[in-house]
């Protein structure tokens, strides 16, 4: 068993297919063929079930995903070591992101990564749970995690590293119904057209809360992607209520943001294997430490 197995084996997983695998690998299909089958004869186990023209993991195949991705990151680990000892830069910190906090503070974070480690990449993979976001970092196909819950995480197995709490604010189109800064009731949205999130985030059971409570409050849209908030927002179609992670993109698009007093919190953590950690990630993770102790700081200083 090699790596280079172990590559083609997770490629095959990723891609749904010898066939699609091998494209992407830029390598003949008879020899990705070839080496799953010595793999196979080296483990003893069959990892795949024939299908047609497709495969579908066997049982054997599913238990070996998690420690194929951390072997794979360990010698990427070891390679960038190397580099860096040898004077030589790279790498890559893959990270899943939760939409808010993948405004802030994954905005913060990447420019004072990229301006320290200008070598280094960042890439992200969305993830719309907490669940879905340790899934993919205890899976392996993440190093790190930036996820908000409605509680402090603490996830067994998982290191947790709280970043941050966001408070959630309203936002509507400039000159629209909220003034920017003045803080408002939840009470006071009732009788509003709103946009919302589905159900099963914080953010919907704000929204829910209020429309219950109120008379005449309509949800207008219910959007799954919450990119698409902010502009339904400033066309006019109705009040967001999202994390305070917003505040800064929503007022330089010309938004009103007014804070809601009481309200409930984000919980923002990064999660991570620490065991399993490529240079680059460390790195990462270090700057993250550095921010939530900033963060921490500015709350008890009142400068947030």
């Amino acid at each position: 068993m090699d790596a280079r197995q172990l590559e083609y084996f997770l490629a095959i997983v990723e891609h749904g297919g010898f066939s699609k695998a091998a494209a992407a690998l830029h390598v003949a299909q008879p020899s990705l063929s070839q080496a799953m089958a010595n793999l196979e004869s080296d483990l003893g186990v069959s990892l795949f079930h024939r299908l047609g023209r497709g495969v579908v993991l066997s049982e054997a195949g599913a238990e070996l995903l998690e420690p194929s991705r951390r072997v794979l990151r360990d010698l990427d680990a070891v390679r960038e070591k190397a580099a860096g000892l040898s004077g030589l830069h790279g790498g890559t910190v893959e990270i899943a992101v939760m939409p808010s906090p993948g405004i802030e503070p994954l905005t913060t974070l990447v420019q004072r990564f990229t301006e320290l480690h200008p070598s280094l990449r960042v890439s992200t993979r969305a993830a719309f749970t907490p669940d879905e976001a340790i899934a993919l970092v205890r899976s392996g196909a993440c190093e790190l995690g930036l996820l908000g819950a409605a509680s402090p995480v603490d996830v067994p197995g998982i290191e947790v590293l709280p970043v941050e709490v966001q408070p959630f604010v309203a936002v509507s189109a400039p000159g629209g119904e909220i003034q920017d800064a003045v803080p408002l009731r939840p009470e006071d949205l009732a009788g509003r057209k709103l946009i919302a999130s589905r159900r099963g985030s914080l953010m919907r059971t704000i929204v829910d809360d209020i429309t219950t409570a109120g008379t005449d409050t309509d949800i207008v849209a219910v959007v799954d992607h919450r990119t698409s908030i902010l502009p339904l927002v400033l066309s006019g179609v109705g009040i967001a209520v999202l994390p305070a992670a917003w505040t800064r993109l929503a007022r330089r698009c010309g938004a009103a943001v007014a804070p809601i007093e009481p309200t409930a919190h984000l919980h923002v953590a990064m999660i991570s294997l620490p065991a399993h950690l490529t240079p680059a990630a460390r790195s990462f993770l270090d700057l993250t430490r550095s921010l939530a102790r900033q963060r921490t700081t500015e709350d008890r200083t009142g400068l947030a």
